[in-house]
């Protein structure tokens, strides 16, 4: 005799003497609990079993970033999941690094059998969080590893950063000069304004602003003094300054004289020392030549003294000298 379950999602698969096996489709938390196998022999058969039903997390929420967010504001994120079963772990990543110094709340819902998990964020922001996202991740057994994630993206407004970059290291007297105003902030500092020693301009005709970038087509010695650059947004207001210093071409090029002296002086030196190596050299082997000769005529058995030999030699030129006869 076989005794089923009166369920619709409950059905038999197979049914034998030695086998009884049922399906259960959609899956609920009311299913979980104690299931007996009866078999219904002489004597009576029965084996128990009991089905834990696993509680999917539900996707993540993130909430409590409100944008934007000024530069050096606490901000804190608190990132919840609910229906998990057991309680389902959440972490934080930010710039794809986990954030460990968090808080954790663990609630057991209505139903009694499943948790809601919720984990807060805290941190100070500063223009590097900028565009960054913070990601917060549910892990749980029933995820088969795939995690469920929520992310937000940072909006930081902060005051601008100014730097003034000249278009050449130093600038000539006659020349034309490009400083440029590099300026970042965010909302964008738009537009930067000019100034010199302290006031405007003084020849806007040959001082030209376009967008960030200052113009003075021809430099005089007029226009040395301090350069400053500002940039204001909603935030606040920041400035460089840039020294300039116009230099006289002539001075310039004075500057460099000295350099090919010393390298012409050099390269004279280097000459003279490799003809007199040269002339020594010739020197030394035209007297080893001499020696040479004189150590032959030493081992001939049947020649006279070296030295008398030389001495010949040159008693011989004396006289070779005294025989010669003059014309005219």
């Amino acid at each position: 005799m076989l005794q089923t379950l009166r369920d619709n999602r409950i059905e038999l698969v197979r049914a034998s003497w030695h086998e009884l096996s049922i399906s259960v489709s959609d899956v609920s938390l009311s299913d979980e609990g104690q299931y007996t196998c009866s078999l219904f022999t002489m004597p009576v058969k029965t084996s128990k079993a009991y089905l834990t039903v696993l509680g999917v997390p539900e996707k993540p929420q993130i909430s409590g970033f409100s944008s934007p967010v000024m530069e050096g504001d606490l901000m804190q994120l608190t990132c919840k999941t609910s229906g998990s079963k057991p309680a389902a772990d959440i972490r934080w990543f930010k710039n794809d690094k986990e954030i460990k110094d968090v808080k954790y709340l663990k609630e057991e819902d209505a139903n009694r059998k499943t948790f809601t998990v919720s984990s807060t964020l805290d941190f100070r922001v500063d223009r590097s969080d900028d565009g960054v996202a913070v990601i917060c991740r549910v892990d749980h057994e029933s995820l088969n590893a795939t995690p469920q994630v929520a992310m937000q993206v940072l909006e930081i407004h902060y005051t601008p950063s100014v730097k003034i970059i000249p278009s050449t290291p130093f600038p000539q007297e006659g020349q034309p000069l490009i400083l440029t105003c590099e300026s970042k902030g965010k909302p964008l500092p738009e537009p930067v304004l000019w100034t010199k020693d302290g006031g405007e301009l003084p020849d806007p005709d040959r001082m030209v602003v376009s967008g960030r970038e200052l113009n003075i087509l021809f430099l005089n010695k007029t226009d040395n003094g301090t350069y400053r650059c500002e940039a204001t947004n909603t935030i606040g207001q920041s400035s460089a300054e840039y020294v300039l210093i116009v230099h006289d071409p002539n001075a310039l090029a004075g500057q460099t004289g000295p350099d090919h002296a010393l390298i012409g002086g050099i390269v004279a030196v280097v000459v003279f020392v490799t003809l007199c190596s040269i002339f020594l050299l010739g020197r030394y082997l035209a007297r080893h030549k001499g020696t040479y000769l004189t150590n032959e005529a030493k081992g001939a058995e049947d020649a006279p003294d070296a030295d008398t030999a030389i001495i010949n030699a040159e008693g011989s030129q004396v006289n070779a000298e005294e025989k010669k006869e003059y014309f005219i």
